[in-house]
């Protein structure tokens, strides 16, 4: 089992910028891919970046070079950086770790930007 939390979520006015955290612990061997995933209300959970043990990155089109994700693979933590933020990034923002066969999720953590 791989258990996530994160922080750093809360209100924000667009233009502004927010750092989400992700901490990952219990069977941390082996975790491959770290990303965050987002879902807005009404809306299915989307993509928004992805990092590999290695480092390589993978961003959603939406992103448009506002977020950058990164990973501290000695400290088992994942943090995502967002610049820019637009009303329309408001959703929770789920941290997910891939550990196989499994993906393992956070809880969530509210991401709102105010226009």
């Amino acid at each position: 089992q791989v258990q996530l939390v994160e922080s750093g979520g809360g209100l924000v006015q667009a233009g502004g910028s927010l750092r989400l955290s992700c901490a990952a612990s219990g069977s941390i061997n082996r975790i491959n891919d770290m990303g965050w995933y987002r879902q807005a209300p009404g809306k299915q959970r989307e993509l928004v970046a992805v990092i590999s043990s290695g480092g390589s990155t993978n961003y959603a089109d939406f992103v448009e070079g506002r977020f950058t994700i990164s990973r501290d693979n000695g400290k088992n933590t994942v943090a995502l950086q967002m610049n820019n933020l637009k009303p329309e990034d408001t959703a929770v923002y789920y941290c997910n770790a891939v550990r196989p066969p499994f993906p393992y999720w956070g809880q969530g953590t509210q991401v709102t930007v105010s226009s």
